[in-house]
């Protein structure tokens, strides 16, 4: 996507994003585009919709909730690094730990972040179930059913809350969610993206908090 596109997208939706933030994003589809060609951590469908479909996507956890410095967060089953990687851009004094099961994804992870020198991003080659330590909130991106990811990393969520809303799971997920949520037998909020953003690609995606 030409640089100028990436940065009206961008600002049409993040206007306070400072000229480093917006270097950052920017650099992205260069990083993502020469590493797919040697480890495939996007579908070759989908990387010409990089910004859209991946980098927005994360960011729409943005829109609901502004971390304040010191939060620590776990994204979990993070893949190419989604929603990780642009959420520590948007919010630079907060820790971020991405980990994945797959360890060759996790070292292109960590590889991009330390190109745009984020320095707030840890990737860790492990499973969620196998991890320790608390964490404030805990993200994914469709990796699983809601109750595996509930069931997965319900030991690592910090009981002391700090931000507006109260520790917990910040989900992206799409389409019909129904038995999703009634297998999860926890109380959740369904907050649709195309609150937020207006590209028809938002139309069925939604962040599931609980």
């Amino acid at each position: 996507m030409n640089a100028i596109i990436v940065v009206v997208l961008l600002q049409k939706y993040f206007p306070e994003l400072s000229p480093l933030q917006l270097n950052q994003f920017k650099s992205l589809e260069e990083q993502y585009r020469d590493w797919n060609e040697k480890i495939n951590v996007i579908s070759r469908k989908d990387i010409d919709h990089l910004y859209e479909r991946h980098v927005l996507h994360s960011m729409a956890i943005a829109k609901c909730i502004s971390f304040i410095a010191g939060t620590r967060i776990l994204d979990a089953g993070t893949g190419g690094g989604f929603p990780g990687i642009p959420l520590a851009i948007i919010f630079p004094g907060v820790q971020f730990q991405l980990i994945d099961a797959t360890g060759k994804k996790i070292k292109v992870v960590q590889a991009i972040a330390d190109s745009i020198q984020l320095k707030n991003v840890i990737g860790l080659h492990a499973r969620a179930e196998e991890m320790q330590g608390r964490f404030d909130f805990i993200l994914s991106r469709g990796v699983a059913p809601l109750h595996t990811i509930y069931d997965w990393t319900r030991h690592l969520l910090s009981v002391e809350s700090k931000n507006e809303l109260r520790n917990g799971w910040l989900v992206l997920k799409g389409g019909n969610l129904e038995n999703e949520l009634k297998e999860l037998k926890k109380k959740a909020k369904l907050i649709p993206i195309s609150n937020y953003f207006k590209e028809e690609f938002f139309a069925e995606k939604f962040i599931v908090c609980f």
